[in-house]
């Protein structure tokens, strides 16, 4: 996931800490370069905690290369910046957000292709007849709007309740 990132992160680096081009072209370098290499094919993953935070990680890395460090007001000393000072310089969302919304988005693609091309039936299965889903007494409508709920309002992910 991160690996291609991090290999033409590393290829461009020299560029993003460069002084000649400002940080809204670096940031346009990031959002329109970077993150697409990283962000491929991120609408099908399953995410763990431990890598969101890799993802975490390496935005913020990228995002002191663009921003750089920083003089201490009260010491006069160079300083990195701080995780809640780069998200209020880069004031978009950030990179596990990004993942979540491409996901929902395709949740919604692939629901509203229609059981006529197949897709429902396999991935969310089959609404009339019992399924997997069935023992639950749930069918796959159910839980696209539990996950929409979970995705709207900004509640935890840990399951339905």
């Amino acid at each position: 996931m991160c690996r291609s990132g991090n290999v033409f992160y590393h290829s461009v680096q020299n560029l993003l800490s460069s002084r000649l081009l400002s940080e809204n072209l670096e940031i346009k370098i990031y959002r329109t370069i970077i993150l697409l290499v990283v962000l491929y094919g991120c609408e099908t993953w399953s995410l763990t905690l431990r890598e969101e935070r890799k993802l975490r990680v390496f935005e913020n890395m990228v995002l002191r290369r663009i921003f750089g460090p920083r003089r201490d007001e009260v010491t006069g000393e160079w300083r990195r910046l701080l995780n809640e000072e780069l998200n209020d310089l880069y004031s978009s969302s950030n990179i596990v957000r990004v993942i979540k919304s491409r996901r929902m988005r395709w949740a919604g693609h692939v629901a509203r292709i229609g059981e006529e091309r197949g897709c429902i039936g396999s991935w969310w299965g089959n609404r009339w007849e019992r399924d997997h889903w069935g023992d639950l007494g749930v069918n796959g409508w159910i839980i696209l709007g539990w996950i929409s709920r979970r995705w709207v309002y900004g509640l935890d992910w840990t399951g339905p309740g």
